[in-house]
C-alpha cells in the first residue's frame, strides 16, 4: 500500500539528512513510498541538501512554505500526498528500522485506528551534562505529565494523540487537515477533533523513533514558554477546553500558586507563606524525583535546574497567553 509521508522543515541542515536517510532505509518497499518535504524558506544549507539527497532518491518531494509556519507545511503536503495512508514526520527525528511497516500492520489490524503512533526516544546529539539532564527531564512523568509517547509503554494503549503518527489519507483530508491559525498545538488539536467523529488513536510500542532535543536550558525554556503560551490561544481560538488535555494547564496552575499569593500579600503579607509552601512542596517533590532518576553523565543539580526551567518556563508561558489574547481578539 502507499504511504506518503510528510516533512515540514524549515532550516534544518544539521538534521534533515539523518531523517530522510532513516526513512528511505526504514525497510518499506520504496517503490510504494514517498517523502515529502515542505520547506518553510529556509535560508541555511537545507534546500541545497535535499536538492542533493534527491539525486538517490526520486521519490523525494520538495515543496515550499511560503507562509514558513508548520501546520501550513503540513497541510501542503496532505494535499500532495499520493498514498492511500500518510504518515507525519519531523526533520528533528529519525526513525527505527520497521517503523513505517510496524504502524501499517497495526493500522489494519484495528479496526476503529484514527491513527497510530511509536514510542518516542528523546535523544541528544552533543552530550553533556546540561543536554543529558535535559533528555531525562523529558523523558520523564514528572516532567511531561502522561504524554506516554515520550515516556514510552510496552503495550498497546489508547491516547490521545501521537507524534508522528500514521492516519488514513482519506480521513486526513476530509477533515480539514491542520487548523493552519494555531501555529503550535495543531498536531493535538488535530487528534482530539479526529477523536471526537469517533474511533481512537493507539500508541504502538514495537514503533520506535528518535528526537533530537535542544541542548541548552535557554532553548528548551524559549521552546516551551512558547508551548506554553499557545495552550492558552488554542483553546481561545477553537474555543474548545477538549482542544488539549489536563497535563497542558498543570505548569500554569504551578506558577500562579506562586505569584498569586505574593500579590494577595499586598493586603496581607501572611498570604505570601501560601507561595513559599507551594514552591516548598514543589522542590520536596522535585529533589525526590531527582534523587531516583540516573544521574550518569548529569548531576542532580543539572536535573533539578532542567526541572525548573521546563515548568516554570511553560507556565509563564500560559500566562502570557492570558494576557495577549487581547491582542488576537483585536486583530
Amino acid at each position: 500500500m502507499m504511504v506518503s509521508v510528510v516533512v515540514p522543515c524549515r532550516n534544518e541542515e544539521k538534521h534533515i539528512g539523518s531523517c530522510i536517510a532513516s526513512l528511505f532505509e526504514n525497510g518499506y518497499d520504496q517503490t510504494q513510498m514517498e517523502v515529502i518535504v515542505v520547506d518553510g524558506m529556509s535560508n541555511d544549507g537545507t534546500l541545497q541538501k535535499l536538492h542533493q539527497l534527491q539525486q538517490n532518491n526520486k521519490n523525494l518531494i520538495v515543496c515550499s512554505n511560503s507562509h514558513k509556519v508548520t501546520p501550513h507545511a503540513l497541510n501542503i503536503g496532505i494535499q500532495r500526498a499520493q498514498g492511500e495512508f500518510i504518515m507525519i514526520a519531523s526533520a528533528h527525528s529519525s526513525f527505527d528500522q520497521g517503523y513505517i511497516k510496524t504502524l501499517l500492520d497495526n493500522m489494519l489490524q484495528l479496526p476503529d485506528a484514527i491513527a497510530v503512533g511509536g514510542n518516542m526516544k528523546t535523544e541528544v546529539k552533543n552530550k553533556t551534562k546540561t543536554s543529558i539532564a535535559i533528555q531525562r527531564v523529558l523523558s520523564s512523568k514528572f516532567g511531561v505529565g502522561n504524554a506516554m509517547f515520550r515516556v514510552g509503554t510496552n503495550q498497546v494503549i489508547q491516547v490521545d494523540t501521537v507524534p508522528f503518527g500514521l492516519y488514513k489519507a482519506a480521513l486526513l483530508k476530509q477533515s480539514g487537515g491542520y487548523d493552519e491559525r494555531l501555529i503550535r498545538n495543531h498536531d493535538i488539536e488535530l487528534s482530539k477533533r479526529l477523536l471526537r467523529k469517533g474511533g481512537s488513536i493507539y500508541l504502538i510500542p514495537d514503533a520506535i523513533c528518535t528526537y533530537y532535543a535542544r541542548e541548552r536550558y535557554r532553548d528548551i525554556a524559549s521552546n516551551n514558554y512558547r508551548n506554553g503560551k499557545w495552550n492558552i490561544l488554542t483553546v481561545w481560538m477553537t474555543k474548545n477546553f477538549s482542544s488539549l488535555s489536563i497535563r497542558h494547564f498543570v505548569p500554569m496552575i504551578f506558577v500562579l500558586s506562586l505569584i498569586l499569593p505574593i500579590l494577595l500579600s499586598i493586603c496581607y503579607l501572611p498570604f505570601a507563606y501560601l507561595s513559599l509552601l507551594s514552591f516548598t512542596c514543589y522542590l520536596f517533590a522535585l529533589s525526590y524525583v531527582a534523587l531516583k532518576m540516573d544521574k550518569s553523565g548529569t548531576s542532580i543539580l543539572h536535573l533539578l535546574f532542567g526541572y525548573l526551567i521546563l515548568h516554570c518556563s511553560y507556565g509563564i508561558g500560559s500566562l502570557i497567553g492570558i494576557l495577549i489574547i487581547p491582542k488576537f481578539a483585536f486583530k
